[in-house]
């Protein structure tokens, strides 16, 4: 029978050990027995299925081919969503995300057809059983429930069939197989617990062992190791034993030793390291290395020379039906290629790199951790960079290992895998298996995959499915086929750069593997190309067009470039869009940022002339700009694109063009002066244009003298010199080449000085310093300074800003060390003239700014400074005057300046302190100053008093009483006083100036004078007032609120009360006189009337809170009758107010007086007993001749009153006692409670309570569960009283020594925590005869004096928060001792009772 493609998929190149491209290692393929030449995966791909094998699985979902590709399964990667749907071609394409990696479909899965088919068949006709474990190496074998052992070979056959259904009655089913290195011998083991040797050259049973481990359990792993006479075993109890093949005088036999005991640990997995071909002679061979996983840790020990354990890592937390996993790779890491052990339990894979000490100890690495977010049940390795990890979800993840990306994922549910949960539950010898290892099998599947090679095989209940990596060129093609064309290339690339994972199938070196993924994505962009056009909708919007090549377009372009394929970009790739205008379109505005970004430099003659065309038609000109002055003018047509551009005014791309195609610089200036300079010169308006358009100019001219190239680049250095002379004399030019009669001389410069005469000066500035040692240049700087002279100077066309600008760079360049220019004196005469000019009042800040500039960088020199003063003086130019004066040190004369000055004199007080400060002046210097200030200190004053004052606290402390003496106007002085003594308050300046209580008095006069409403806040704030003036000064301007917080300050309470009383007096007045004085007034003066009665009763309210807060701060001082000589009369004003304004007509105003009147009764009623307010209210003659209606409302608000404070009593009552009775009982409650010790020994000698069986002894037994005999305690001395006390309280010696865990002993013996809650003292003993011996008696006696604090203790750690108790009895502390319901009467409503219910104790 003829190899099918799917047998053959057994032997693929995926099969090649794959060691991270270590150039020392060399891929190769392993030895498959019977097969002479193993095919390739090319060959595989290339060649037909010429003949299908016998059997086929009629499951047809299995083999559909819209579900495979080639002869295998698409697969669903993370990259690229689409792969293996058939209806992936009527989705919307997505973008590629630039950023994004791309990996296509990493892994091949394919359906092995003849074994599959031989299963079912085996199953159906010889009654084999369903498969229950599969094993691959050289061979396949499939183990079934019924015994047998299928052996297939590589091309799928059935060779062997071992066993038979009498041994599958007496074993029961294959429950796990493993195949020797060189595929001789084959071990089974069976869910009863026997293990049989197989020969597989000719089918001979060679061993049926069934002592190698306890009888009752089924054999759940078993394998091979290097050494083919050692192997190990695993079975359902968790133990793991060690096989040993004998064979002696022909017999054969076998030792078994226990390796790990379940009874310590149960193990589920075990996984010997078995060393490929390419490392047997690896230096950690000789070890024979063994990792074992129990349910809660991985071990790993060594089997020979002797057993060893290098290594035991205890898992971290998971679940417990998480089922845990090993697997060896050998993996080069740091140029070393050394075994690594992966080992996963839940949804985290850890990775351990085993080494060899040169000491010869084995040296265990652990590296980066790779979390997931499934639970996964099977880990296998691939290569030495991948993984297969299977989650229990069914889905496959290929992993890259080094960067622990998810490569790709893989629906496995439709394999059906077979699970091992029978065998670990040892349903085949009654089940007798623990919990944890019955739980941890309901997702094992150990024996349904197996990897050798670079292959990983996987059992369903029907078939047998093999996997394996795809190489390079497949995985591209699986993506062309689905048509992503750009993931193809973003993969292709990624081959390219060598950033892809899991690569399979590129050899050679770096070059060649490049050249190899160059051709073939050049055949992906051609294809891409070909399937843009042909797939281009024929109908619709121009948008969906446009959209349709705008995804196409560039990424045909970008690849081209990265590829460096410029020829096939404009050659095949843009003739075959060409066709479609559309595509055309695109592909040309798609050039522009690879040639901004300078990625494309060169673009063919007519790709040139069309992107031309195409930008001019769509008004893109900007682009095109941007374009040209990127490209390399040899691939232009100059005469076309010169002309395109001067048409639309592309004039960076003009000089771009002449500057580097023809090596011309002095055109481009002539163009464009002859177009700005007609403008400039005839003095028109310029427009945006005309503007944009001189700032190149000067901008260009710049670079040329500088040796730069314009817009981009620099000159070529042996034109740099050539183009600097060419500029200068373009610009000393005496006529223009076009000339008229009407042109003025240096046509240039005239333009050039009109347009921007400072930046043209700037510009010359910057190419002066750079000639320097150029005697050629040097001839050219004179000559243009000579034509600036003779151009500026006498014409009236220029400003005095611009002819200062010119002196001020002529000033500059002759102050120069090395300067060489030569300027007429006479001319620097001439400008100062001109810009002193005192009958010319126009631009007179302008003149003064440049004729500053002029003397500041050097141009004092060339003047007479006696002339120079003369004339400043004259213009005004107080700035001038300052220099001038600075030079000569006359500082003093420096202020008259900025007094003189409108701009600038806010700036004097800075400048004088400034001067003042600075180390550099002299003593007589700063004298002459300060007398100059104090003779000007009546305008300073006027000026700013603020700043004034804070330069007399830091300056003038002495003379303080001379400046107030001399200030006349009273405004001003208590401005300056005001702020003077505001600035004394701070810390540092009351040092530096001590001044007198004479000066706070005369503030306060001027204050009583001039801002009366400040003067309460002065008072207040300020404490430097002698009592006794203070109060006449108030007194003599009747300020009464002053007068009385001073005499309240003082001591006088009654005559400060009667001082506030007038206030509020006449304020009531006040409003009775607007309120009478406004009944017979028109509408408007009604409406007036109102505003002003709301502003007196305002007014009112602010009086009567002010008395209502004296009366508070005093009354706790006074006795009863004091208080009522307070109260009383303050409660007479506004009753009587009531009185007068009773017949009016305004309910508002009234209605406020009532408020205001009641709320003195509140306040009044925490002082004054409420029976003395009654008969003081009732002897009013308003009240005591009256109706009882109308005090009604006083007494129902005192009702009012009485009712809420006897609420309050009440609740406050009732709290304490629920709060008390709640301690109590749960302090009884825990005194009371029985007690449940730790352990029944003493913690103290370590002996069983009952150490004697004939003698009673008594114990004692704490709160924290520990128990001491009583003589232990007492040698300890635990006791807190003498020995000799009856009941002597004890304290626990663990919780509170030194030797326990919780601390040192306690600092307050009366308050230990350490102590129990209820202290219980047992005695032990025999009860009498007849009873049970072994029963104890127990008396328990309560202590309850001591324990009381030891409950409080813990009730207060159990209790969250403080209780209500302890918050009502910090509030009585903060209370008076007087009136313990003390109200506020600032804010009475804001206080509401917050009443909680009990809190929770908590058992």
């Amino acid at each position: 029978m003829s190899q099918s493609p799917d047998s053959r998929s057994l032997l693929s190149a995926s099969s090649q050990l794959n060691l991270m491209e270590v150039e020392s290692i060399d891929d190769k393929e392993f030895d498959i027995p019977q097969v002479d030449t193993p095919p390739t995966l090319e060959s595989i791909l290339s060649q037909m299925e010429e003949e299908e094998d016998p059997f086929v699985l009629e499951d047809t979902c299995l083999l559909n081919t819209d579900n495979m590709d080639a002869q295998s399964y698409d697969t669903s990667s993370l990259a690229s969503s689409d792969s293996g749907d058939p209806a992936h071609l009527k989705r919307k394409r997505r973008t590629l995300d630039q950023n994004a990696a791309v990996h296509g479909s990493v892994l091949r899965l394919s359906l092995l057809k003849g074994i599959s088919a031989q299963i079912v068949a085996a199953a159906d006709k010889v009654d084999a059983g369903l498969p229950t474990a599969i094993a691959m190496s050289g061979v396949i074998a499939v183990g079934t429930s019924h015994g047998l052992a299928l052996v297939f070979d590589t091309n799928q056959a059935l060779r062997l069939c071992l066993g038979s259904k009498t041994t599958g009655a007496e074993f029961g089913a294959v429950s796990a197989l493993s195949i020797n290195h060189d595929c001789s011998r084959v071990l089974c083991g069976f869910a009863k617990g026997q293990i049989t040797m197989w020969d597989l050259a000719n089918g001979k049973l060679l061993r049926t062992i069934t002592d190698a481990h306890p009888p009752g359990t089924a054999i759940l792993h078993v394998k091979f190791t290097d050494d083919p006479t050692l192997a190990v075993c695993n079975d359902s109890g968790g133990s793991v034993f060690e096989l040993t093949f004998r064979r002696v005088m022909g017999m054969r036999s076998c030792d078994s030793r226990c390796l790990f005991s379940g009874s310590k640990g149960e193990v589920c997995c075990i996984e010997p390291l078995r060393t490929p071909p390419d490392f047997r002679d690896h230096p950690i061979t000789c070890y024979s290395l063994l990792a074992m996983a129990s349910l809660t840790k991985i071990l790993i020990i060594g089997l020979k020379p002797s057993l060893n354990v290098w290594m035991t890592l205890p898992y971290t937390k998971s679940d417990p039906s998480s089922v845990p996993q090993l697997a060896w790779q050998f993996v080069p890491v740091q140029k070393t290629v050394n075994p690594m052990l992966a080992f996963c339990k839940g949804d985290s894979v850890h990775f351990l790199l085993v080494k060899k000490e040169e000491t010869g100890t084995i040296h265990v690495i652990k590296q980066r951790q790779l979390q997931l977010s499934c639970d996964i049940i099977s880990l296998n390795w691939i290569n030495s960079c991948s993984l297969v990890l299977l989650d229990s979800h069914e889905k496959l993840h290929v992993v890259d290992r080094p960067t622990h990306d998810v490569l790709e994922t893989l629906d496995l549910e439709q394999v059906q895998l077979v699970y091992n949960s029978r065998h670990f539950k040892s349903l085949a010898t009654g089940g007798n298996v623990s919990q944890a290892l019955a739980l941890v099998g309901e997702k094992a599947c150990y024996q349904s995959l197996s990897s050798y090679a670079g292959q990983i095989v996987c059992l369903g209940t029907k078939s047998a499915h093999i996997m394996s990596l795809r190489n390079w060129k497949e995985r591209l093609d699986c993506l062309l086929k689905q048509e992503h064309f750009t993931e193809a290339l973003s993969l292709a690339w990624s081959f390219h750069e060598g950033t892809a994972k899991a690569v399979v199938g590129l050899h050679g070196d770096s070059q060649k593997r490049k050249a190899v993924i160059s051709d073939k994505m050049v055949e992906i962009l051609l294809h891409f190309t070909e399937y843009a056009v042909k797939k281009c909708p024929e109908q619709g919007k121009l948008q969906v067009l446009e959209q349709h090549f705008q995804e196409v377009v560039p990424v045909l372009v970008d690849y081209c470039l990265l590829l460096q394929k410029a020829d096939l970009l404009f050659n095949q790739l843009y003739s075959r869009l060409v066709e479609n205008m559309v595509a055309k379109g695109v592909f040309l505005e798609s050039l522009e940022s690879y040639i901004v970004a300078n990625r494309l430099g060169h673009i063919t003659t007519p790709v040139m002339k069309d992107l031309l065309a195409h930008y001019h038609d769509n008004g893109m000109m900007d682009s095109l700009e941007r374009c040209i002055v990127h490209l390399d003018v040899t691939s232009l047509d100059i005469q076309q694109v010169v002309q395109v551009c001067w048409n639309n005014q592309l004039y960076d791309a003009v000089i771009y063009i002449f500057n580097r195609g023809m090596n011309d610089y002095i055109t481009p200036m002539e163009k464009l002066f002859s177009v700005i300079g007609p403008r400039v010169r005839e003095g028109r308006s310029l427009t945006g244009d005309d503007v944009v358009m001189g700032n190149k100019l000067l901008v260009y001219i710049s670079c040329c003298l500088a040796g730069r190239a314009y817009p981009i680049g620099d000159i070529p250095e042996d034109l740099v010199v050539q183009v600097k002379y060419q500029v200068f004399e373009f610009l000393i030019r005496l006529h223009s080449g076009d000339s008229s009669q009407k042109e003025e001389v240096f046509p240039f410069i005239h333009t050039l000085l009109h347009f921007d005469t400072r930046e043209f000066l700037n510009v010359l500035a910057m190419t002066f310093d750079d000639v320097q040692n150029d005697k050629q240049a040097l001839e050219y700087q004179q000559r243009i300074v000579d034509i600036l002279l003779q151009v500026m100077v006498d014409n009236p066309d220029f400003t005095p800003s611009q002819v200062g600008g010119l002196f001020t760079f002529l000033a500059r360049q002759l102050a120069k060390p090395n300067n060489t220019l030569f300027v007429n004196r006479n001319l620097f005469d001439q400008v100062l003239e001109f810009l002193c000019c005192p009958d010319d009042d126009s631009r007179h800040t302008e003149r003064q700014q440049v004729l500053l500039e002029l003397l500041q960088v050097g141009g004092v020199v060339q003047f007479n400074e006696e002339r120079l003063f003369t004339l400043a003086e004259k213009a005004k130019f107080y700035q001038i005057c300052e220099f001038l004066y600075e030079k000569k040190h006359l500082y003093d004369r420096i202020v008259d300046c900025y007094l003189q000055d409108p701009l600038r004199k806010a700036e004097i007080f800075s400048y004088i302190h400034n001067l003042m400060s600075m180390p550099g002046y002299s003593s007589e210097e700063k004298l002459k100053v300060k007398e100059k200030v104090l003779q000007h200190m009546q305008e300073l004053v006027s000026l700013d008093p603020g700043k004034l004052a804070d330069l007399v606290v830091w300056h003038f402390t002495e003379e303080v009483q001379t400046i107030i003496s001399e200030l006349q106007d009273d405004s001003l002085l208590f401005q300056f006083l005001r702020c003077l003594l505001k600035s004394q308050e701070g810390s540092q300046a009351a040092s530096r100036l001590p001044l007198e209580s004479e000066f706070y008095e005369l503030l306060l006069d001027l204050m009583c004078r001039f801002e009366p409403q400040e003067l309460l806040k002065f008072l207040h704030t300020s404490q430097h007032y002698r009592l006794e003036e203070a109060i006449q000064i108030t007194e003599k301007y009747h300020c009464n609120e002053a007068k009385a917080y001073l005499l309240e300050k003082k001591g006088d309470i009654p005559g400060a009360f009667a001082g506030l009383l007038q206030t509020l007096k006449d304020r009531l007045d006040v409003l009775a006189a607007q309120m009478s004085g406004g009944i017979g007034g028109g509408v408007d003066g009604r409406d007036e009337e109102e505003a002003n009665g709301e502003f007196t009763l305002t007014t009112v309210k602010s009086s009567l809170n002010q008395m209502i807060l004296f009366c508070h701060r005093n009354c706790q001082n006074l006795d009863q009758e004091q208080r009522k000589d307070l109260w009383f009369p303050l409660l007479d004003t506004m009753m009587a107010s009531q009185k007068e304004v009773m017949g009016l007509s305004d309910k508002h105003i009234s209605d406020g007086l009532k408020e205001m009147t009641l709320k003195v009764l509140n306040c009044m009623s925490s002082f004054i007993s409420l029976p003395a307010i009654i008969q003081q209210i009732l002897q009013d003659p308003v009240y005591g001749r009256g109706k009882l209606a109308e005090i009604q409302g006083l007494i129902l608000g005192m009702l009012d009153t009485f009712t809420y404070e006897q609420t309050l009593l009440e609740t406050t009552t009732n709290l304490l006692n629920h709060d008390l009775h709640w301690s109590l009982a749960h302090l009884r409650s825990a005194v009371t409670k029985g007690l449940h010790p730790r352990q029944d020994c003493c913690n103290i000698c370590l002996q069983h309570y009952k150490r004697k069986q004939d003698a009673s002894e008594e114990i004692i037994v704490f709160s924290c569960g520990h128990l001491y005999h009583l003589q232990c305690l007492q040698q300890k001395d635990c006791g807190w009283g003498a020995a000799s006390e009856p009941q002597q309280p004890w304290r626990c010696y663990k919780c509170s020594s030194s030797h326990g865990g919780r601390g040192g002993a306690c600092s307050e013996p009366n308050r230990s925590r350490s102590a129990s809650l209820a202290q219980t003292r047992f005695s032990s003993g025999h009860h009498e005869k007849g009873t049970e011996t072994h029963r104890k008696k127990v008396v328990a006696v309560a202590t309850l004096d001591v324990q009381q604090e030891l409950s409080w203790d813990h009730l207060r750690g159990l209790y969250r928060g403080p209780s209500r108790l302890s918050i009502l009895s910090e509030v009585s502390h903060g209370q008076s001792s007087e009136k313990a319901g003390f109200l506020l009467p600032a804010q009475p409503e804001s206080f509401h009772l917050k009443l909680a219910p009990p809190p929770l104790f908590e058992e």
